[in-house]
């Protein structure tokens, strides 16, 4: 006889949980609100589509890079004031972007706001895990609840406000996120500065672990093929602005139901590493019939909308992973695993546009694909660090139980061996 125990629910939080939950919407609404412009830039700003690619490469590869900087900071100011930088930063940029007249211009802008994001998304990681009810689980899937929510609400007003005007999701983006910002100065309590101070190299250094380079190496592939698919496929689609804001709408509301409801209960049933390696093969799957059949629109639109639930999947189980793989703070741990896996991202949309130009609009997916594939064989290389991984999200788990839960049990295995005995 045995009995499970039920978890508390990740959706109760105490008010500066939310308030840091919201500005995370707002911030991931950012990666895909531009979706819907791209093809609207690349004509009214007469860039081609690898110019427009910058957009994304400007962003992710100074959010990578400015990941390994966010701990160095955060340990000096606070966590609070840390997210309230990179918050303010984020308003101004945005804003910049909105009133540029120039692909260059918008991609530098691109940049200061990948500076904001980058302060922003490793410290909000931080305080949800380390302030949120319900434990280490709980706070991992409340924040991919967030990514998954801001994911599918960017390209809607990306396409509602890029409708209108393309700059009016730069400024809608400087809004939302000047609301957040108060939202964080109101709610979120004073946080103490860390009694050790982070050095500048702790990320690098933590890539030492074999666990966390393995995990940042495949989220490096997996991401080459995730923003392949982000900033690419809306040109062969060949759709208007509107249109492109609901498939990518589509799109990340697969993300945000794969995230919170299948991830967890897939990765239960199967393990991190066979969950992770069937996700991977299929995604990789998916990225291919996109390459095959980018002519027609219906199985383009359809294996897009798609992609996001792989995506969903793999975003929760990497990210608990992630936490638990290295002998390392955890804040330490999300800066070095974003170092990585950012680089791959900012890269993609760039090498995409380029690989067209050269080739065909078929190849950009077709190397993505094998990226993803790459990224299943490194990860396949630290199997026995994934258990152990796995282990240590159960332990954790087990501490988090509520109190009562956990006599019913210990009455019931009691009863049981008593049973056990007597016969």
């Amino acid at each position: 006889m045995s009995a499970h125990p039920s978890a508390p629910s990740p959706f109760r939080q105490p008010k500066a949980v939310w308030a840091v939950a919201f500005a995370c919407v707002i911030s991931f609404m950012g990666i895909g609100l531009v979706d819907p412009i791209l093809p609207a830039l690349s004509s009214q700003l007469h860039a081609t589509p690898s110019q427009v690619s910058l957009l994304f490469t400007s962003y992710l590869v100074v959010t990578a890079v400015a990941m390994l900087v966010t701990g160095f900071v955060s340990s000096r100011i606070g966590a609070k004031r840390t997210l309230v930088a990179g918050l303010a930063v984020i308003v101004v940029f945005s804003a910049l972007a909105g009133a540029s007249g120039s692909i260059g211009g918008i991609v530098g802008f691109r940049a200061g706001w990948g500076l904001g994001n980058a302060l922003f998304i490793a410290t909000s990681l931080a305080v949800i895990v380390g302030s949120a009810s319900g434990g280490f689980a709980g706070a991992i899937i409340l924040y991919e609840t967030a990514l998954g929510v801001g994911i599918a609400v960017g390209p809607l007003l990306g396409g509602e406000l890029g409708g209108i005007n393309w700059r009016g999701p730069f400024f809608g983006v400087s809004v939302l996120m000047a609301i957040a910002l108060i939202a964080t100065l109101v709610l979120v309590q004073p946080t103490p500065t860390p009694a050790r101070r982070a050095s500048l190299l702790d990320p690098l250094k933590a890539l030492r672990h074999r666990g966390l380079l393995t995990m940042g190496l495949m989220a490096l592939c997996y991401n080459w093929g995730f923003f392949t698919v982000l900033g690419y496929s809306p040109y062969p689609m060949e759709l208007g602005t509107h249109e492109l804001g609901y498939v990518f709408t589509g799109w990340g509301v697969l993300v945000a139901i794969f995230s919170v409801f299948v991830a967890p209960r897939l990765q239960a049933r199967l393990g991190i590493a066979r969950a992770l390696y069937l996700n991977l093969a299929l995604f990789a799957l998916d990225i291919l019939v996109i390459g095959l059949f980018t002519s027609s629109r219906t199985t383009l639109i359809a294996a897009v909308i798609l992609a996001g639930a792989f995506i969903g999947v793999n975003n929760t189980i990497t990210t608990q992973a992630v936490m638990t793989v290295a002998p390392v703070e955890r804040s330490v741990a999300s800066a070095a695993y974003g170092f990585v896996r950012f680089i791959g991202g900012g890269l993609a949309p760039y090498a995409a546009g380029r690989l067209a130009e050269h080739y065909d609009v078929h190849m950009p997916f077709y190397v993505g694909a094998v990226a993803v594939l790459v990224g299943l064989a490194v990860l396949s290389t630290g199997h026995s660090l994934l258990a152990d991984a796995e282990r240590a999200q159960a332990a954790e788990a087990a501490l988090h139980t509520p109190a009562e839960n956990r006599v019913e049990r210990l009455e019931r295995d009691a009863l049981a061996e008593d049973v056990g005995s007597a016969s």
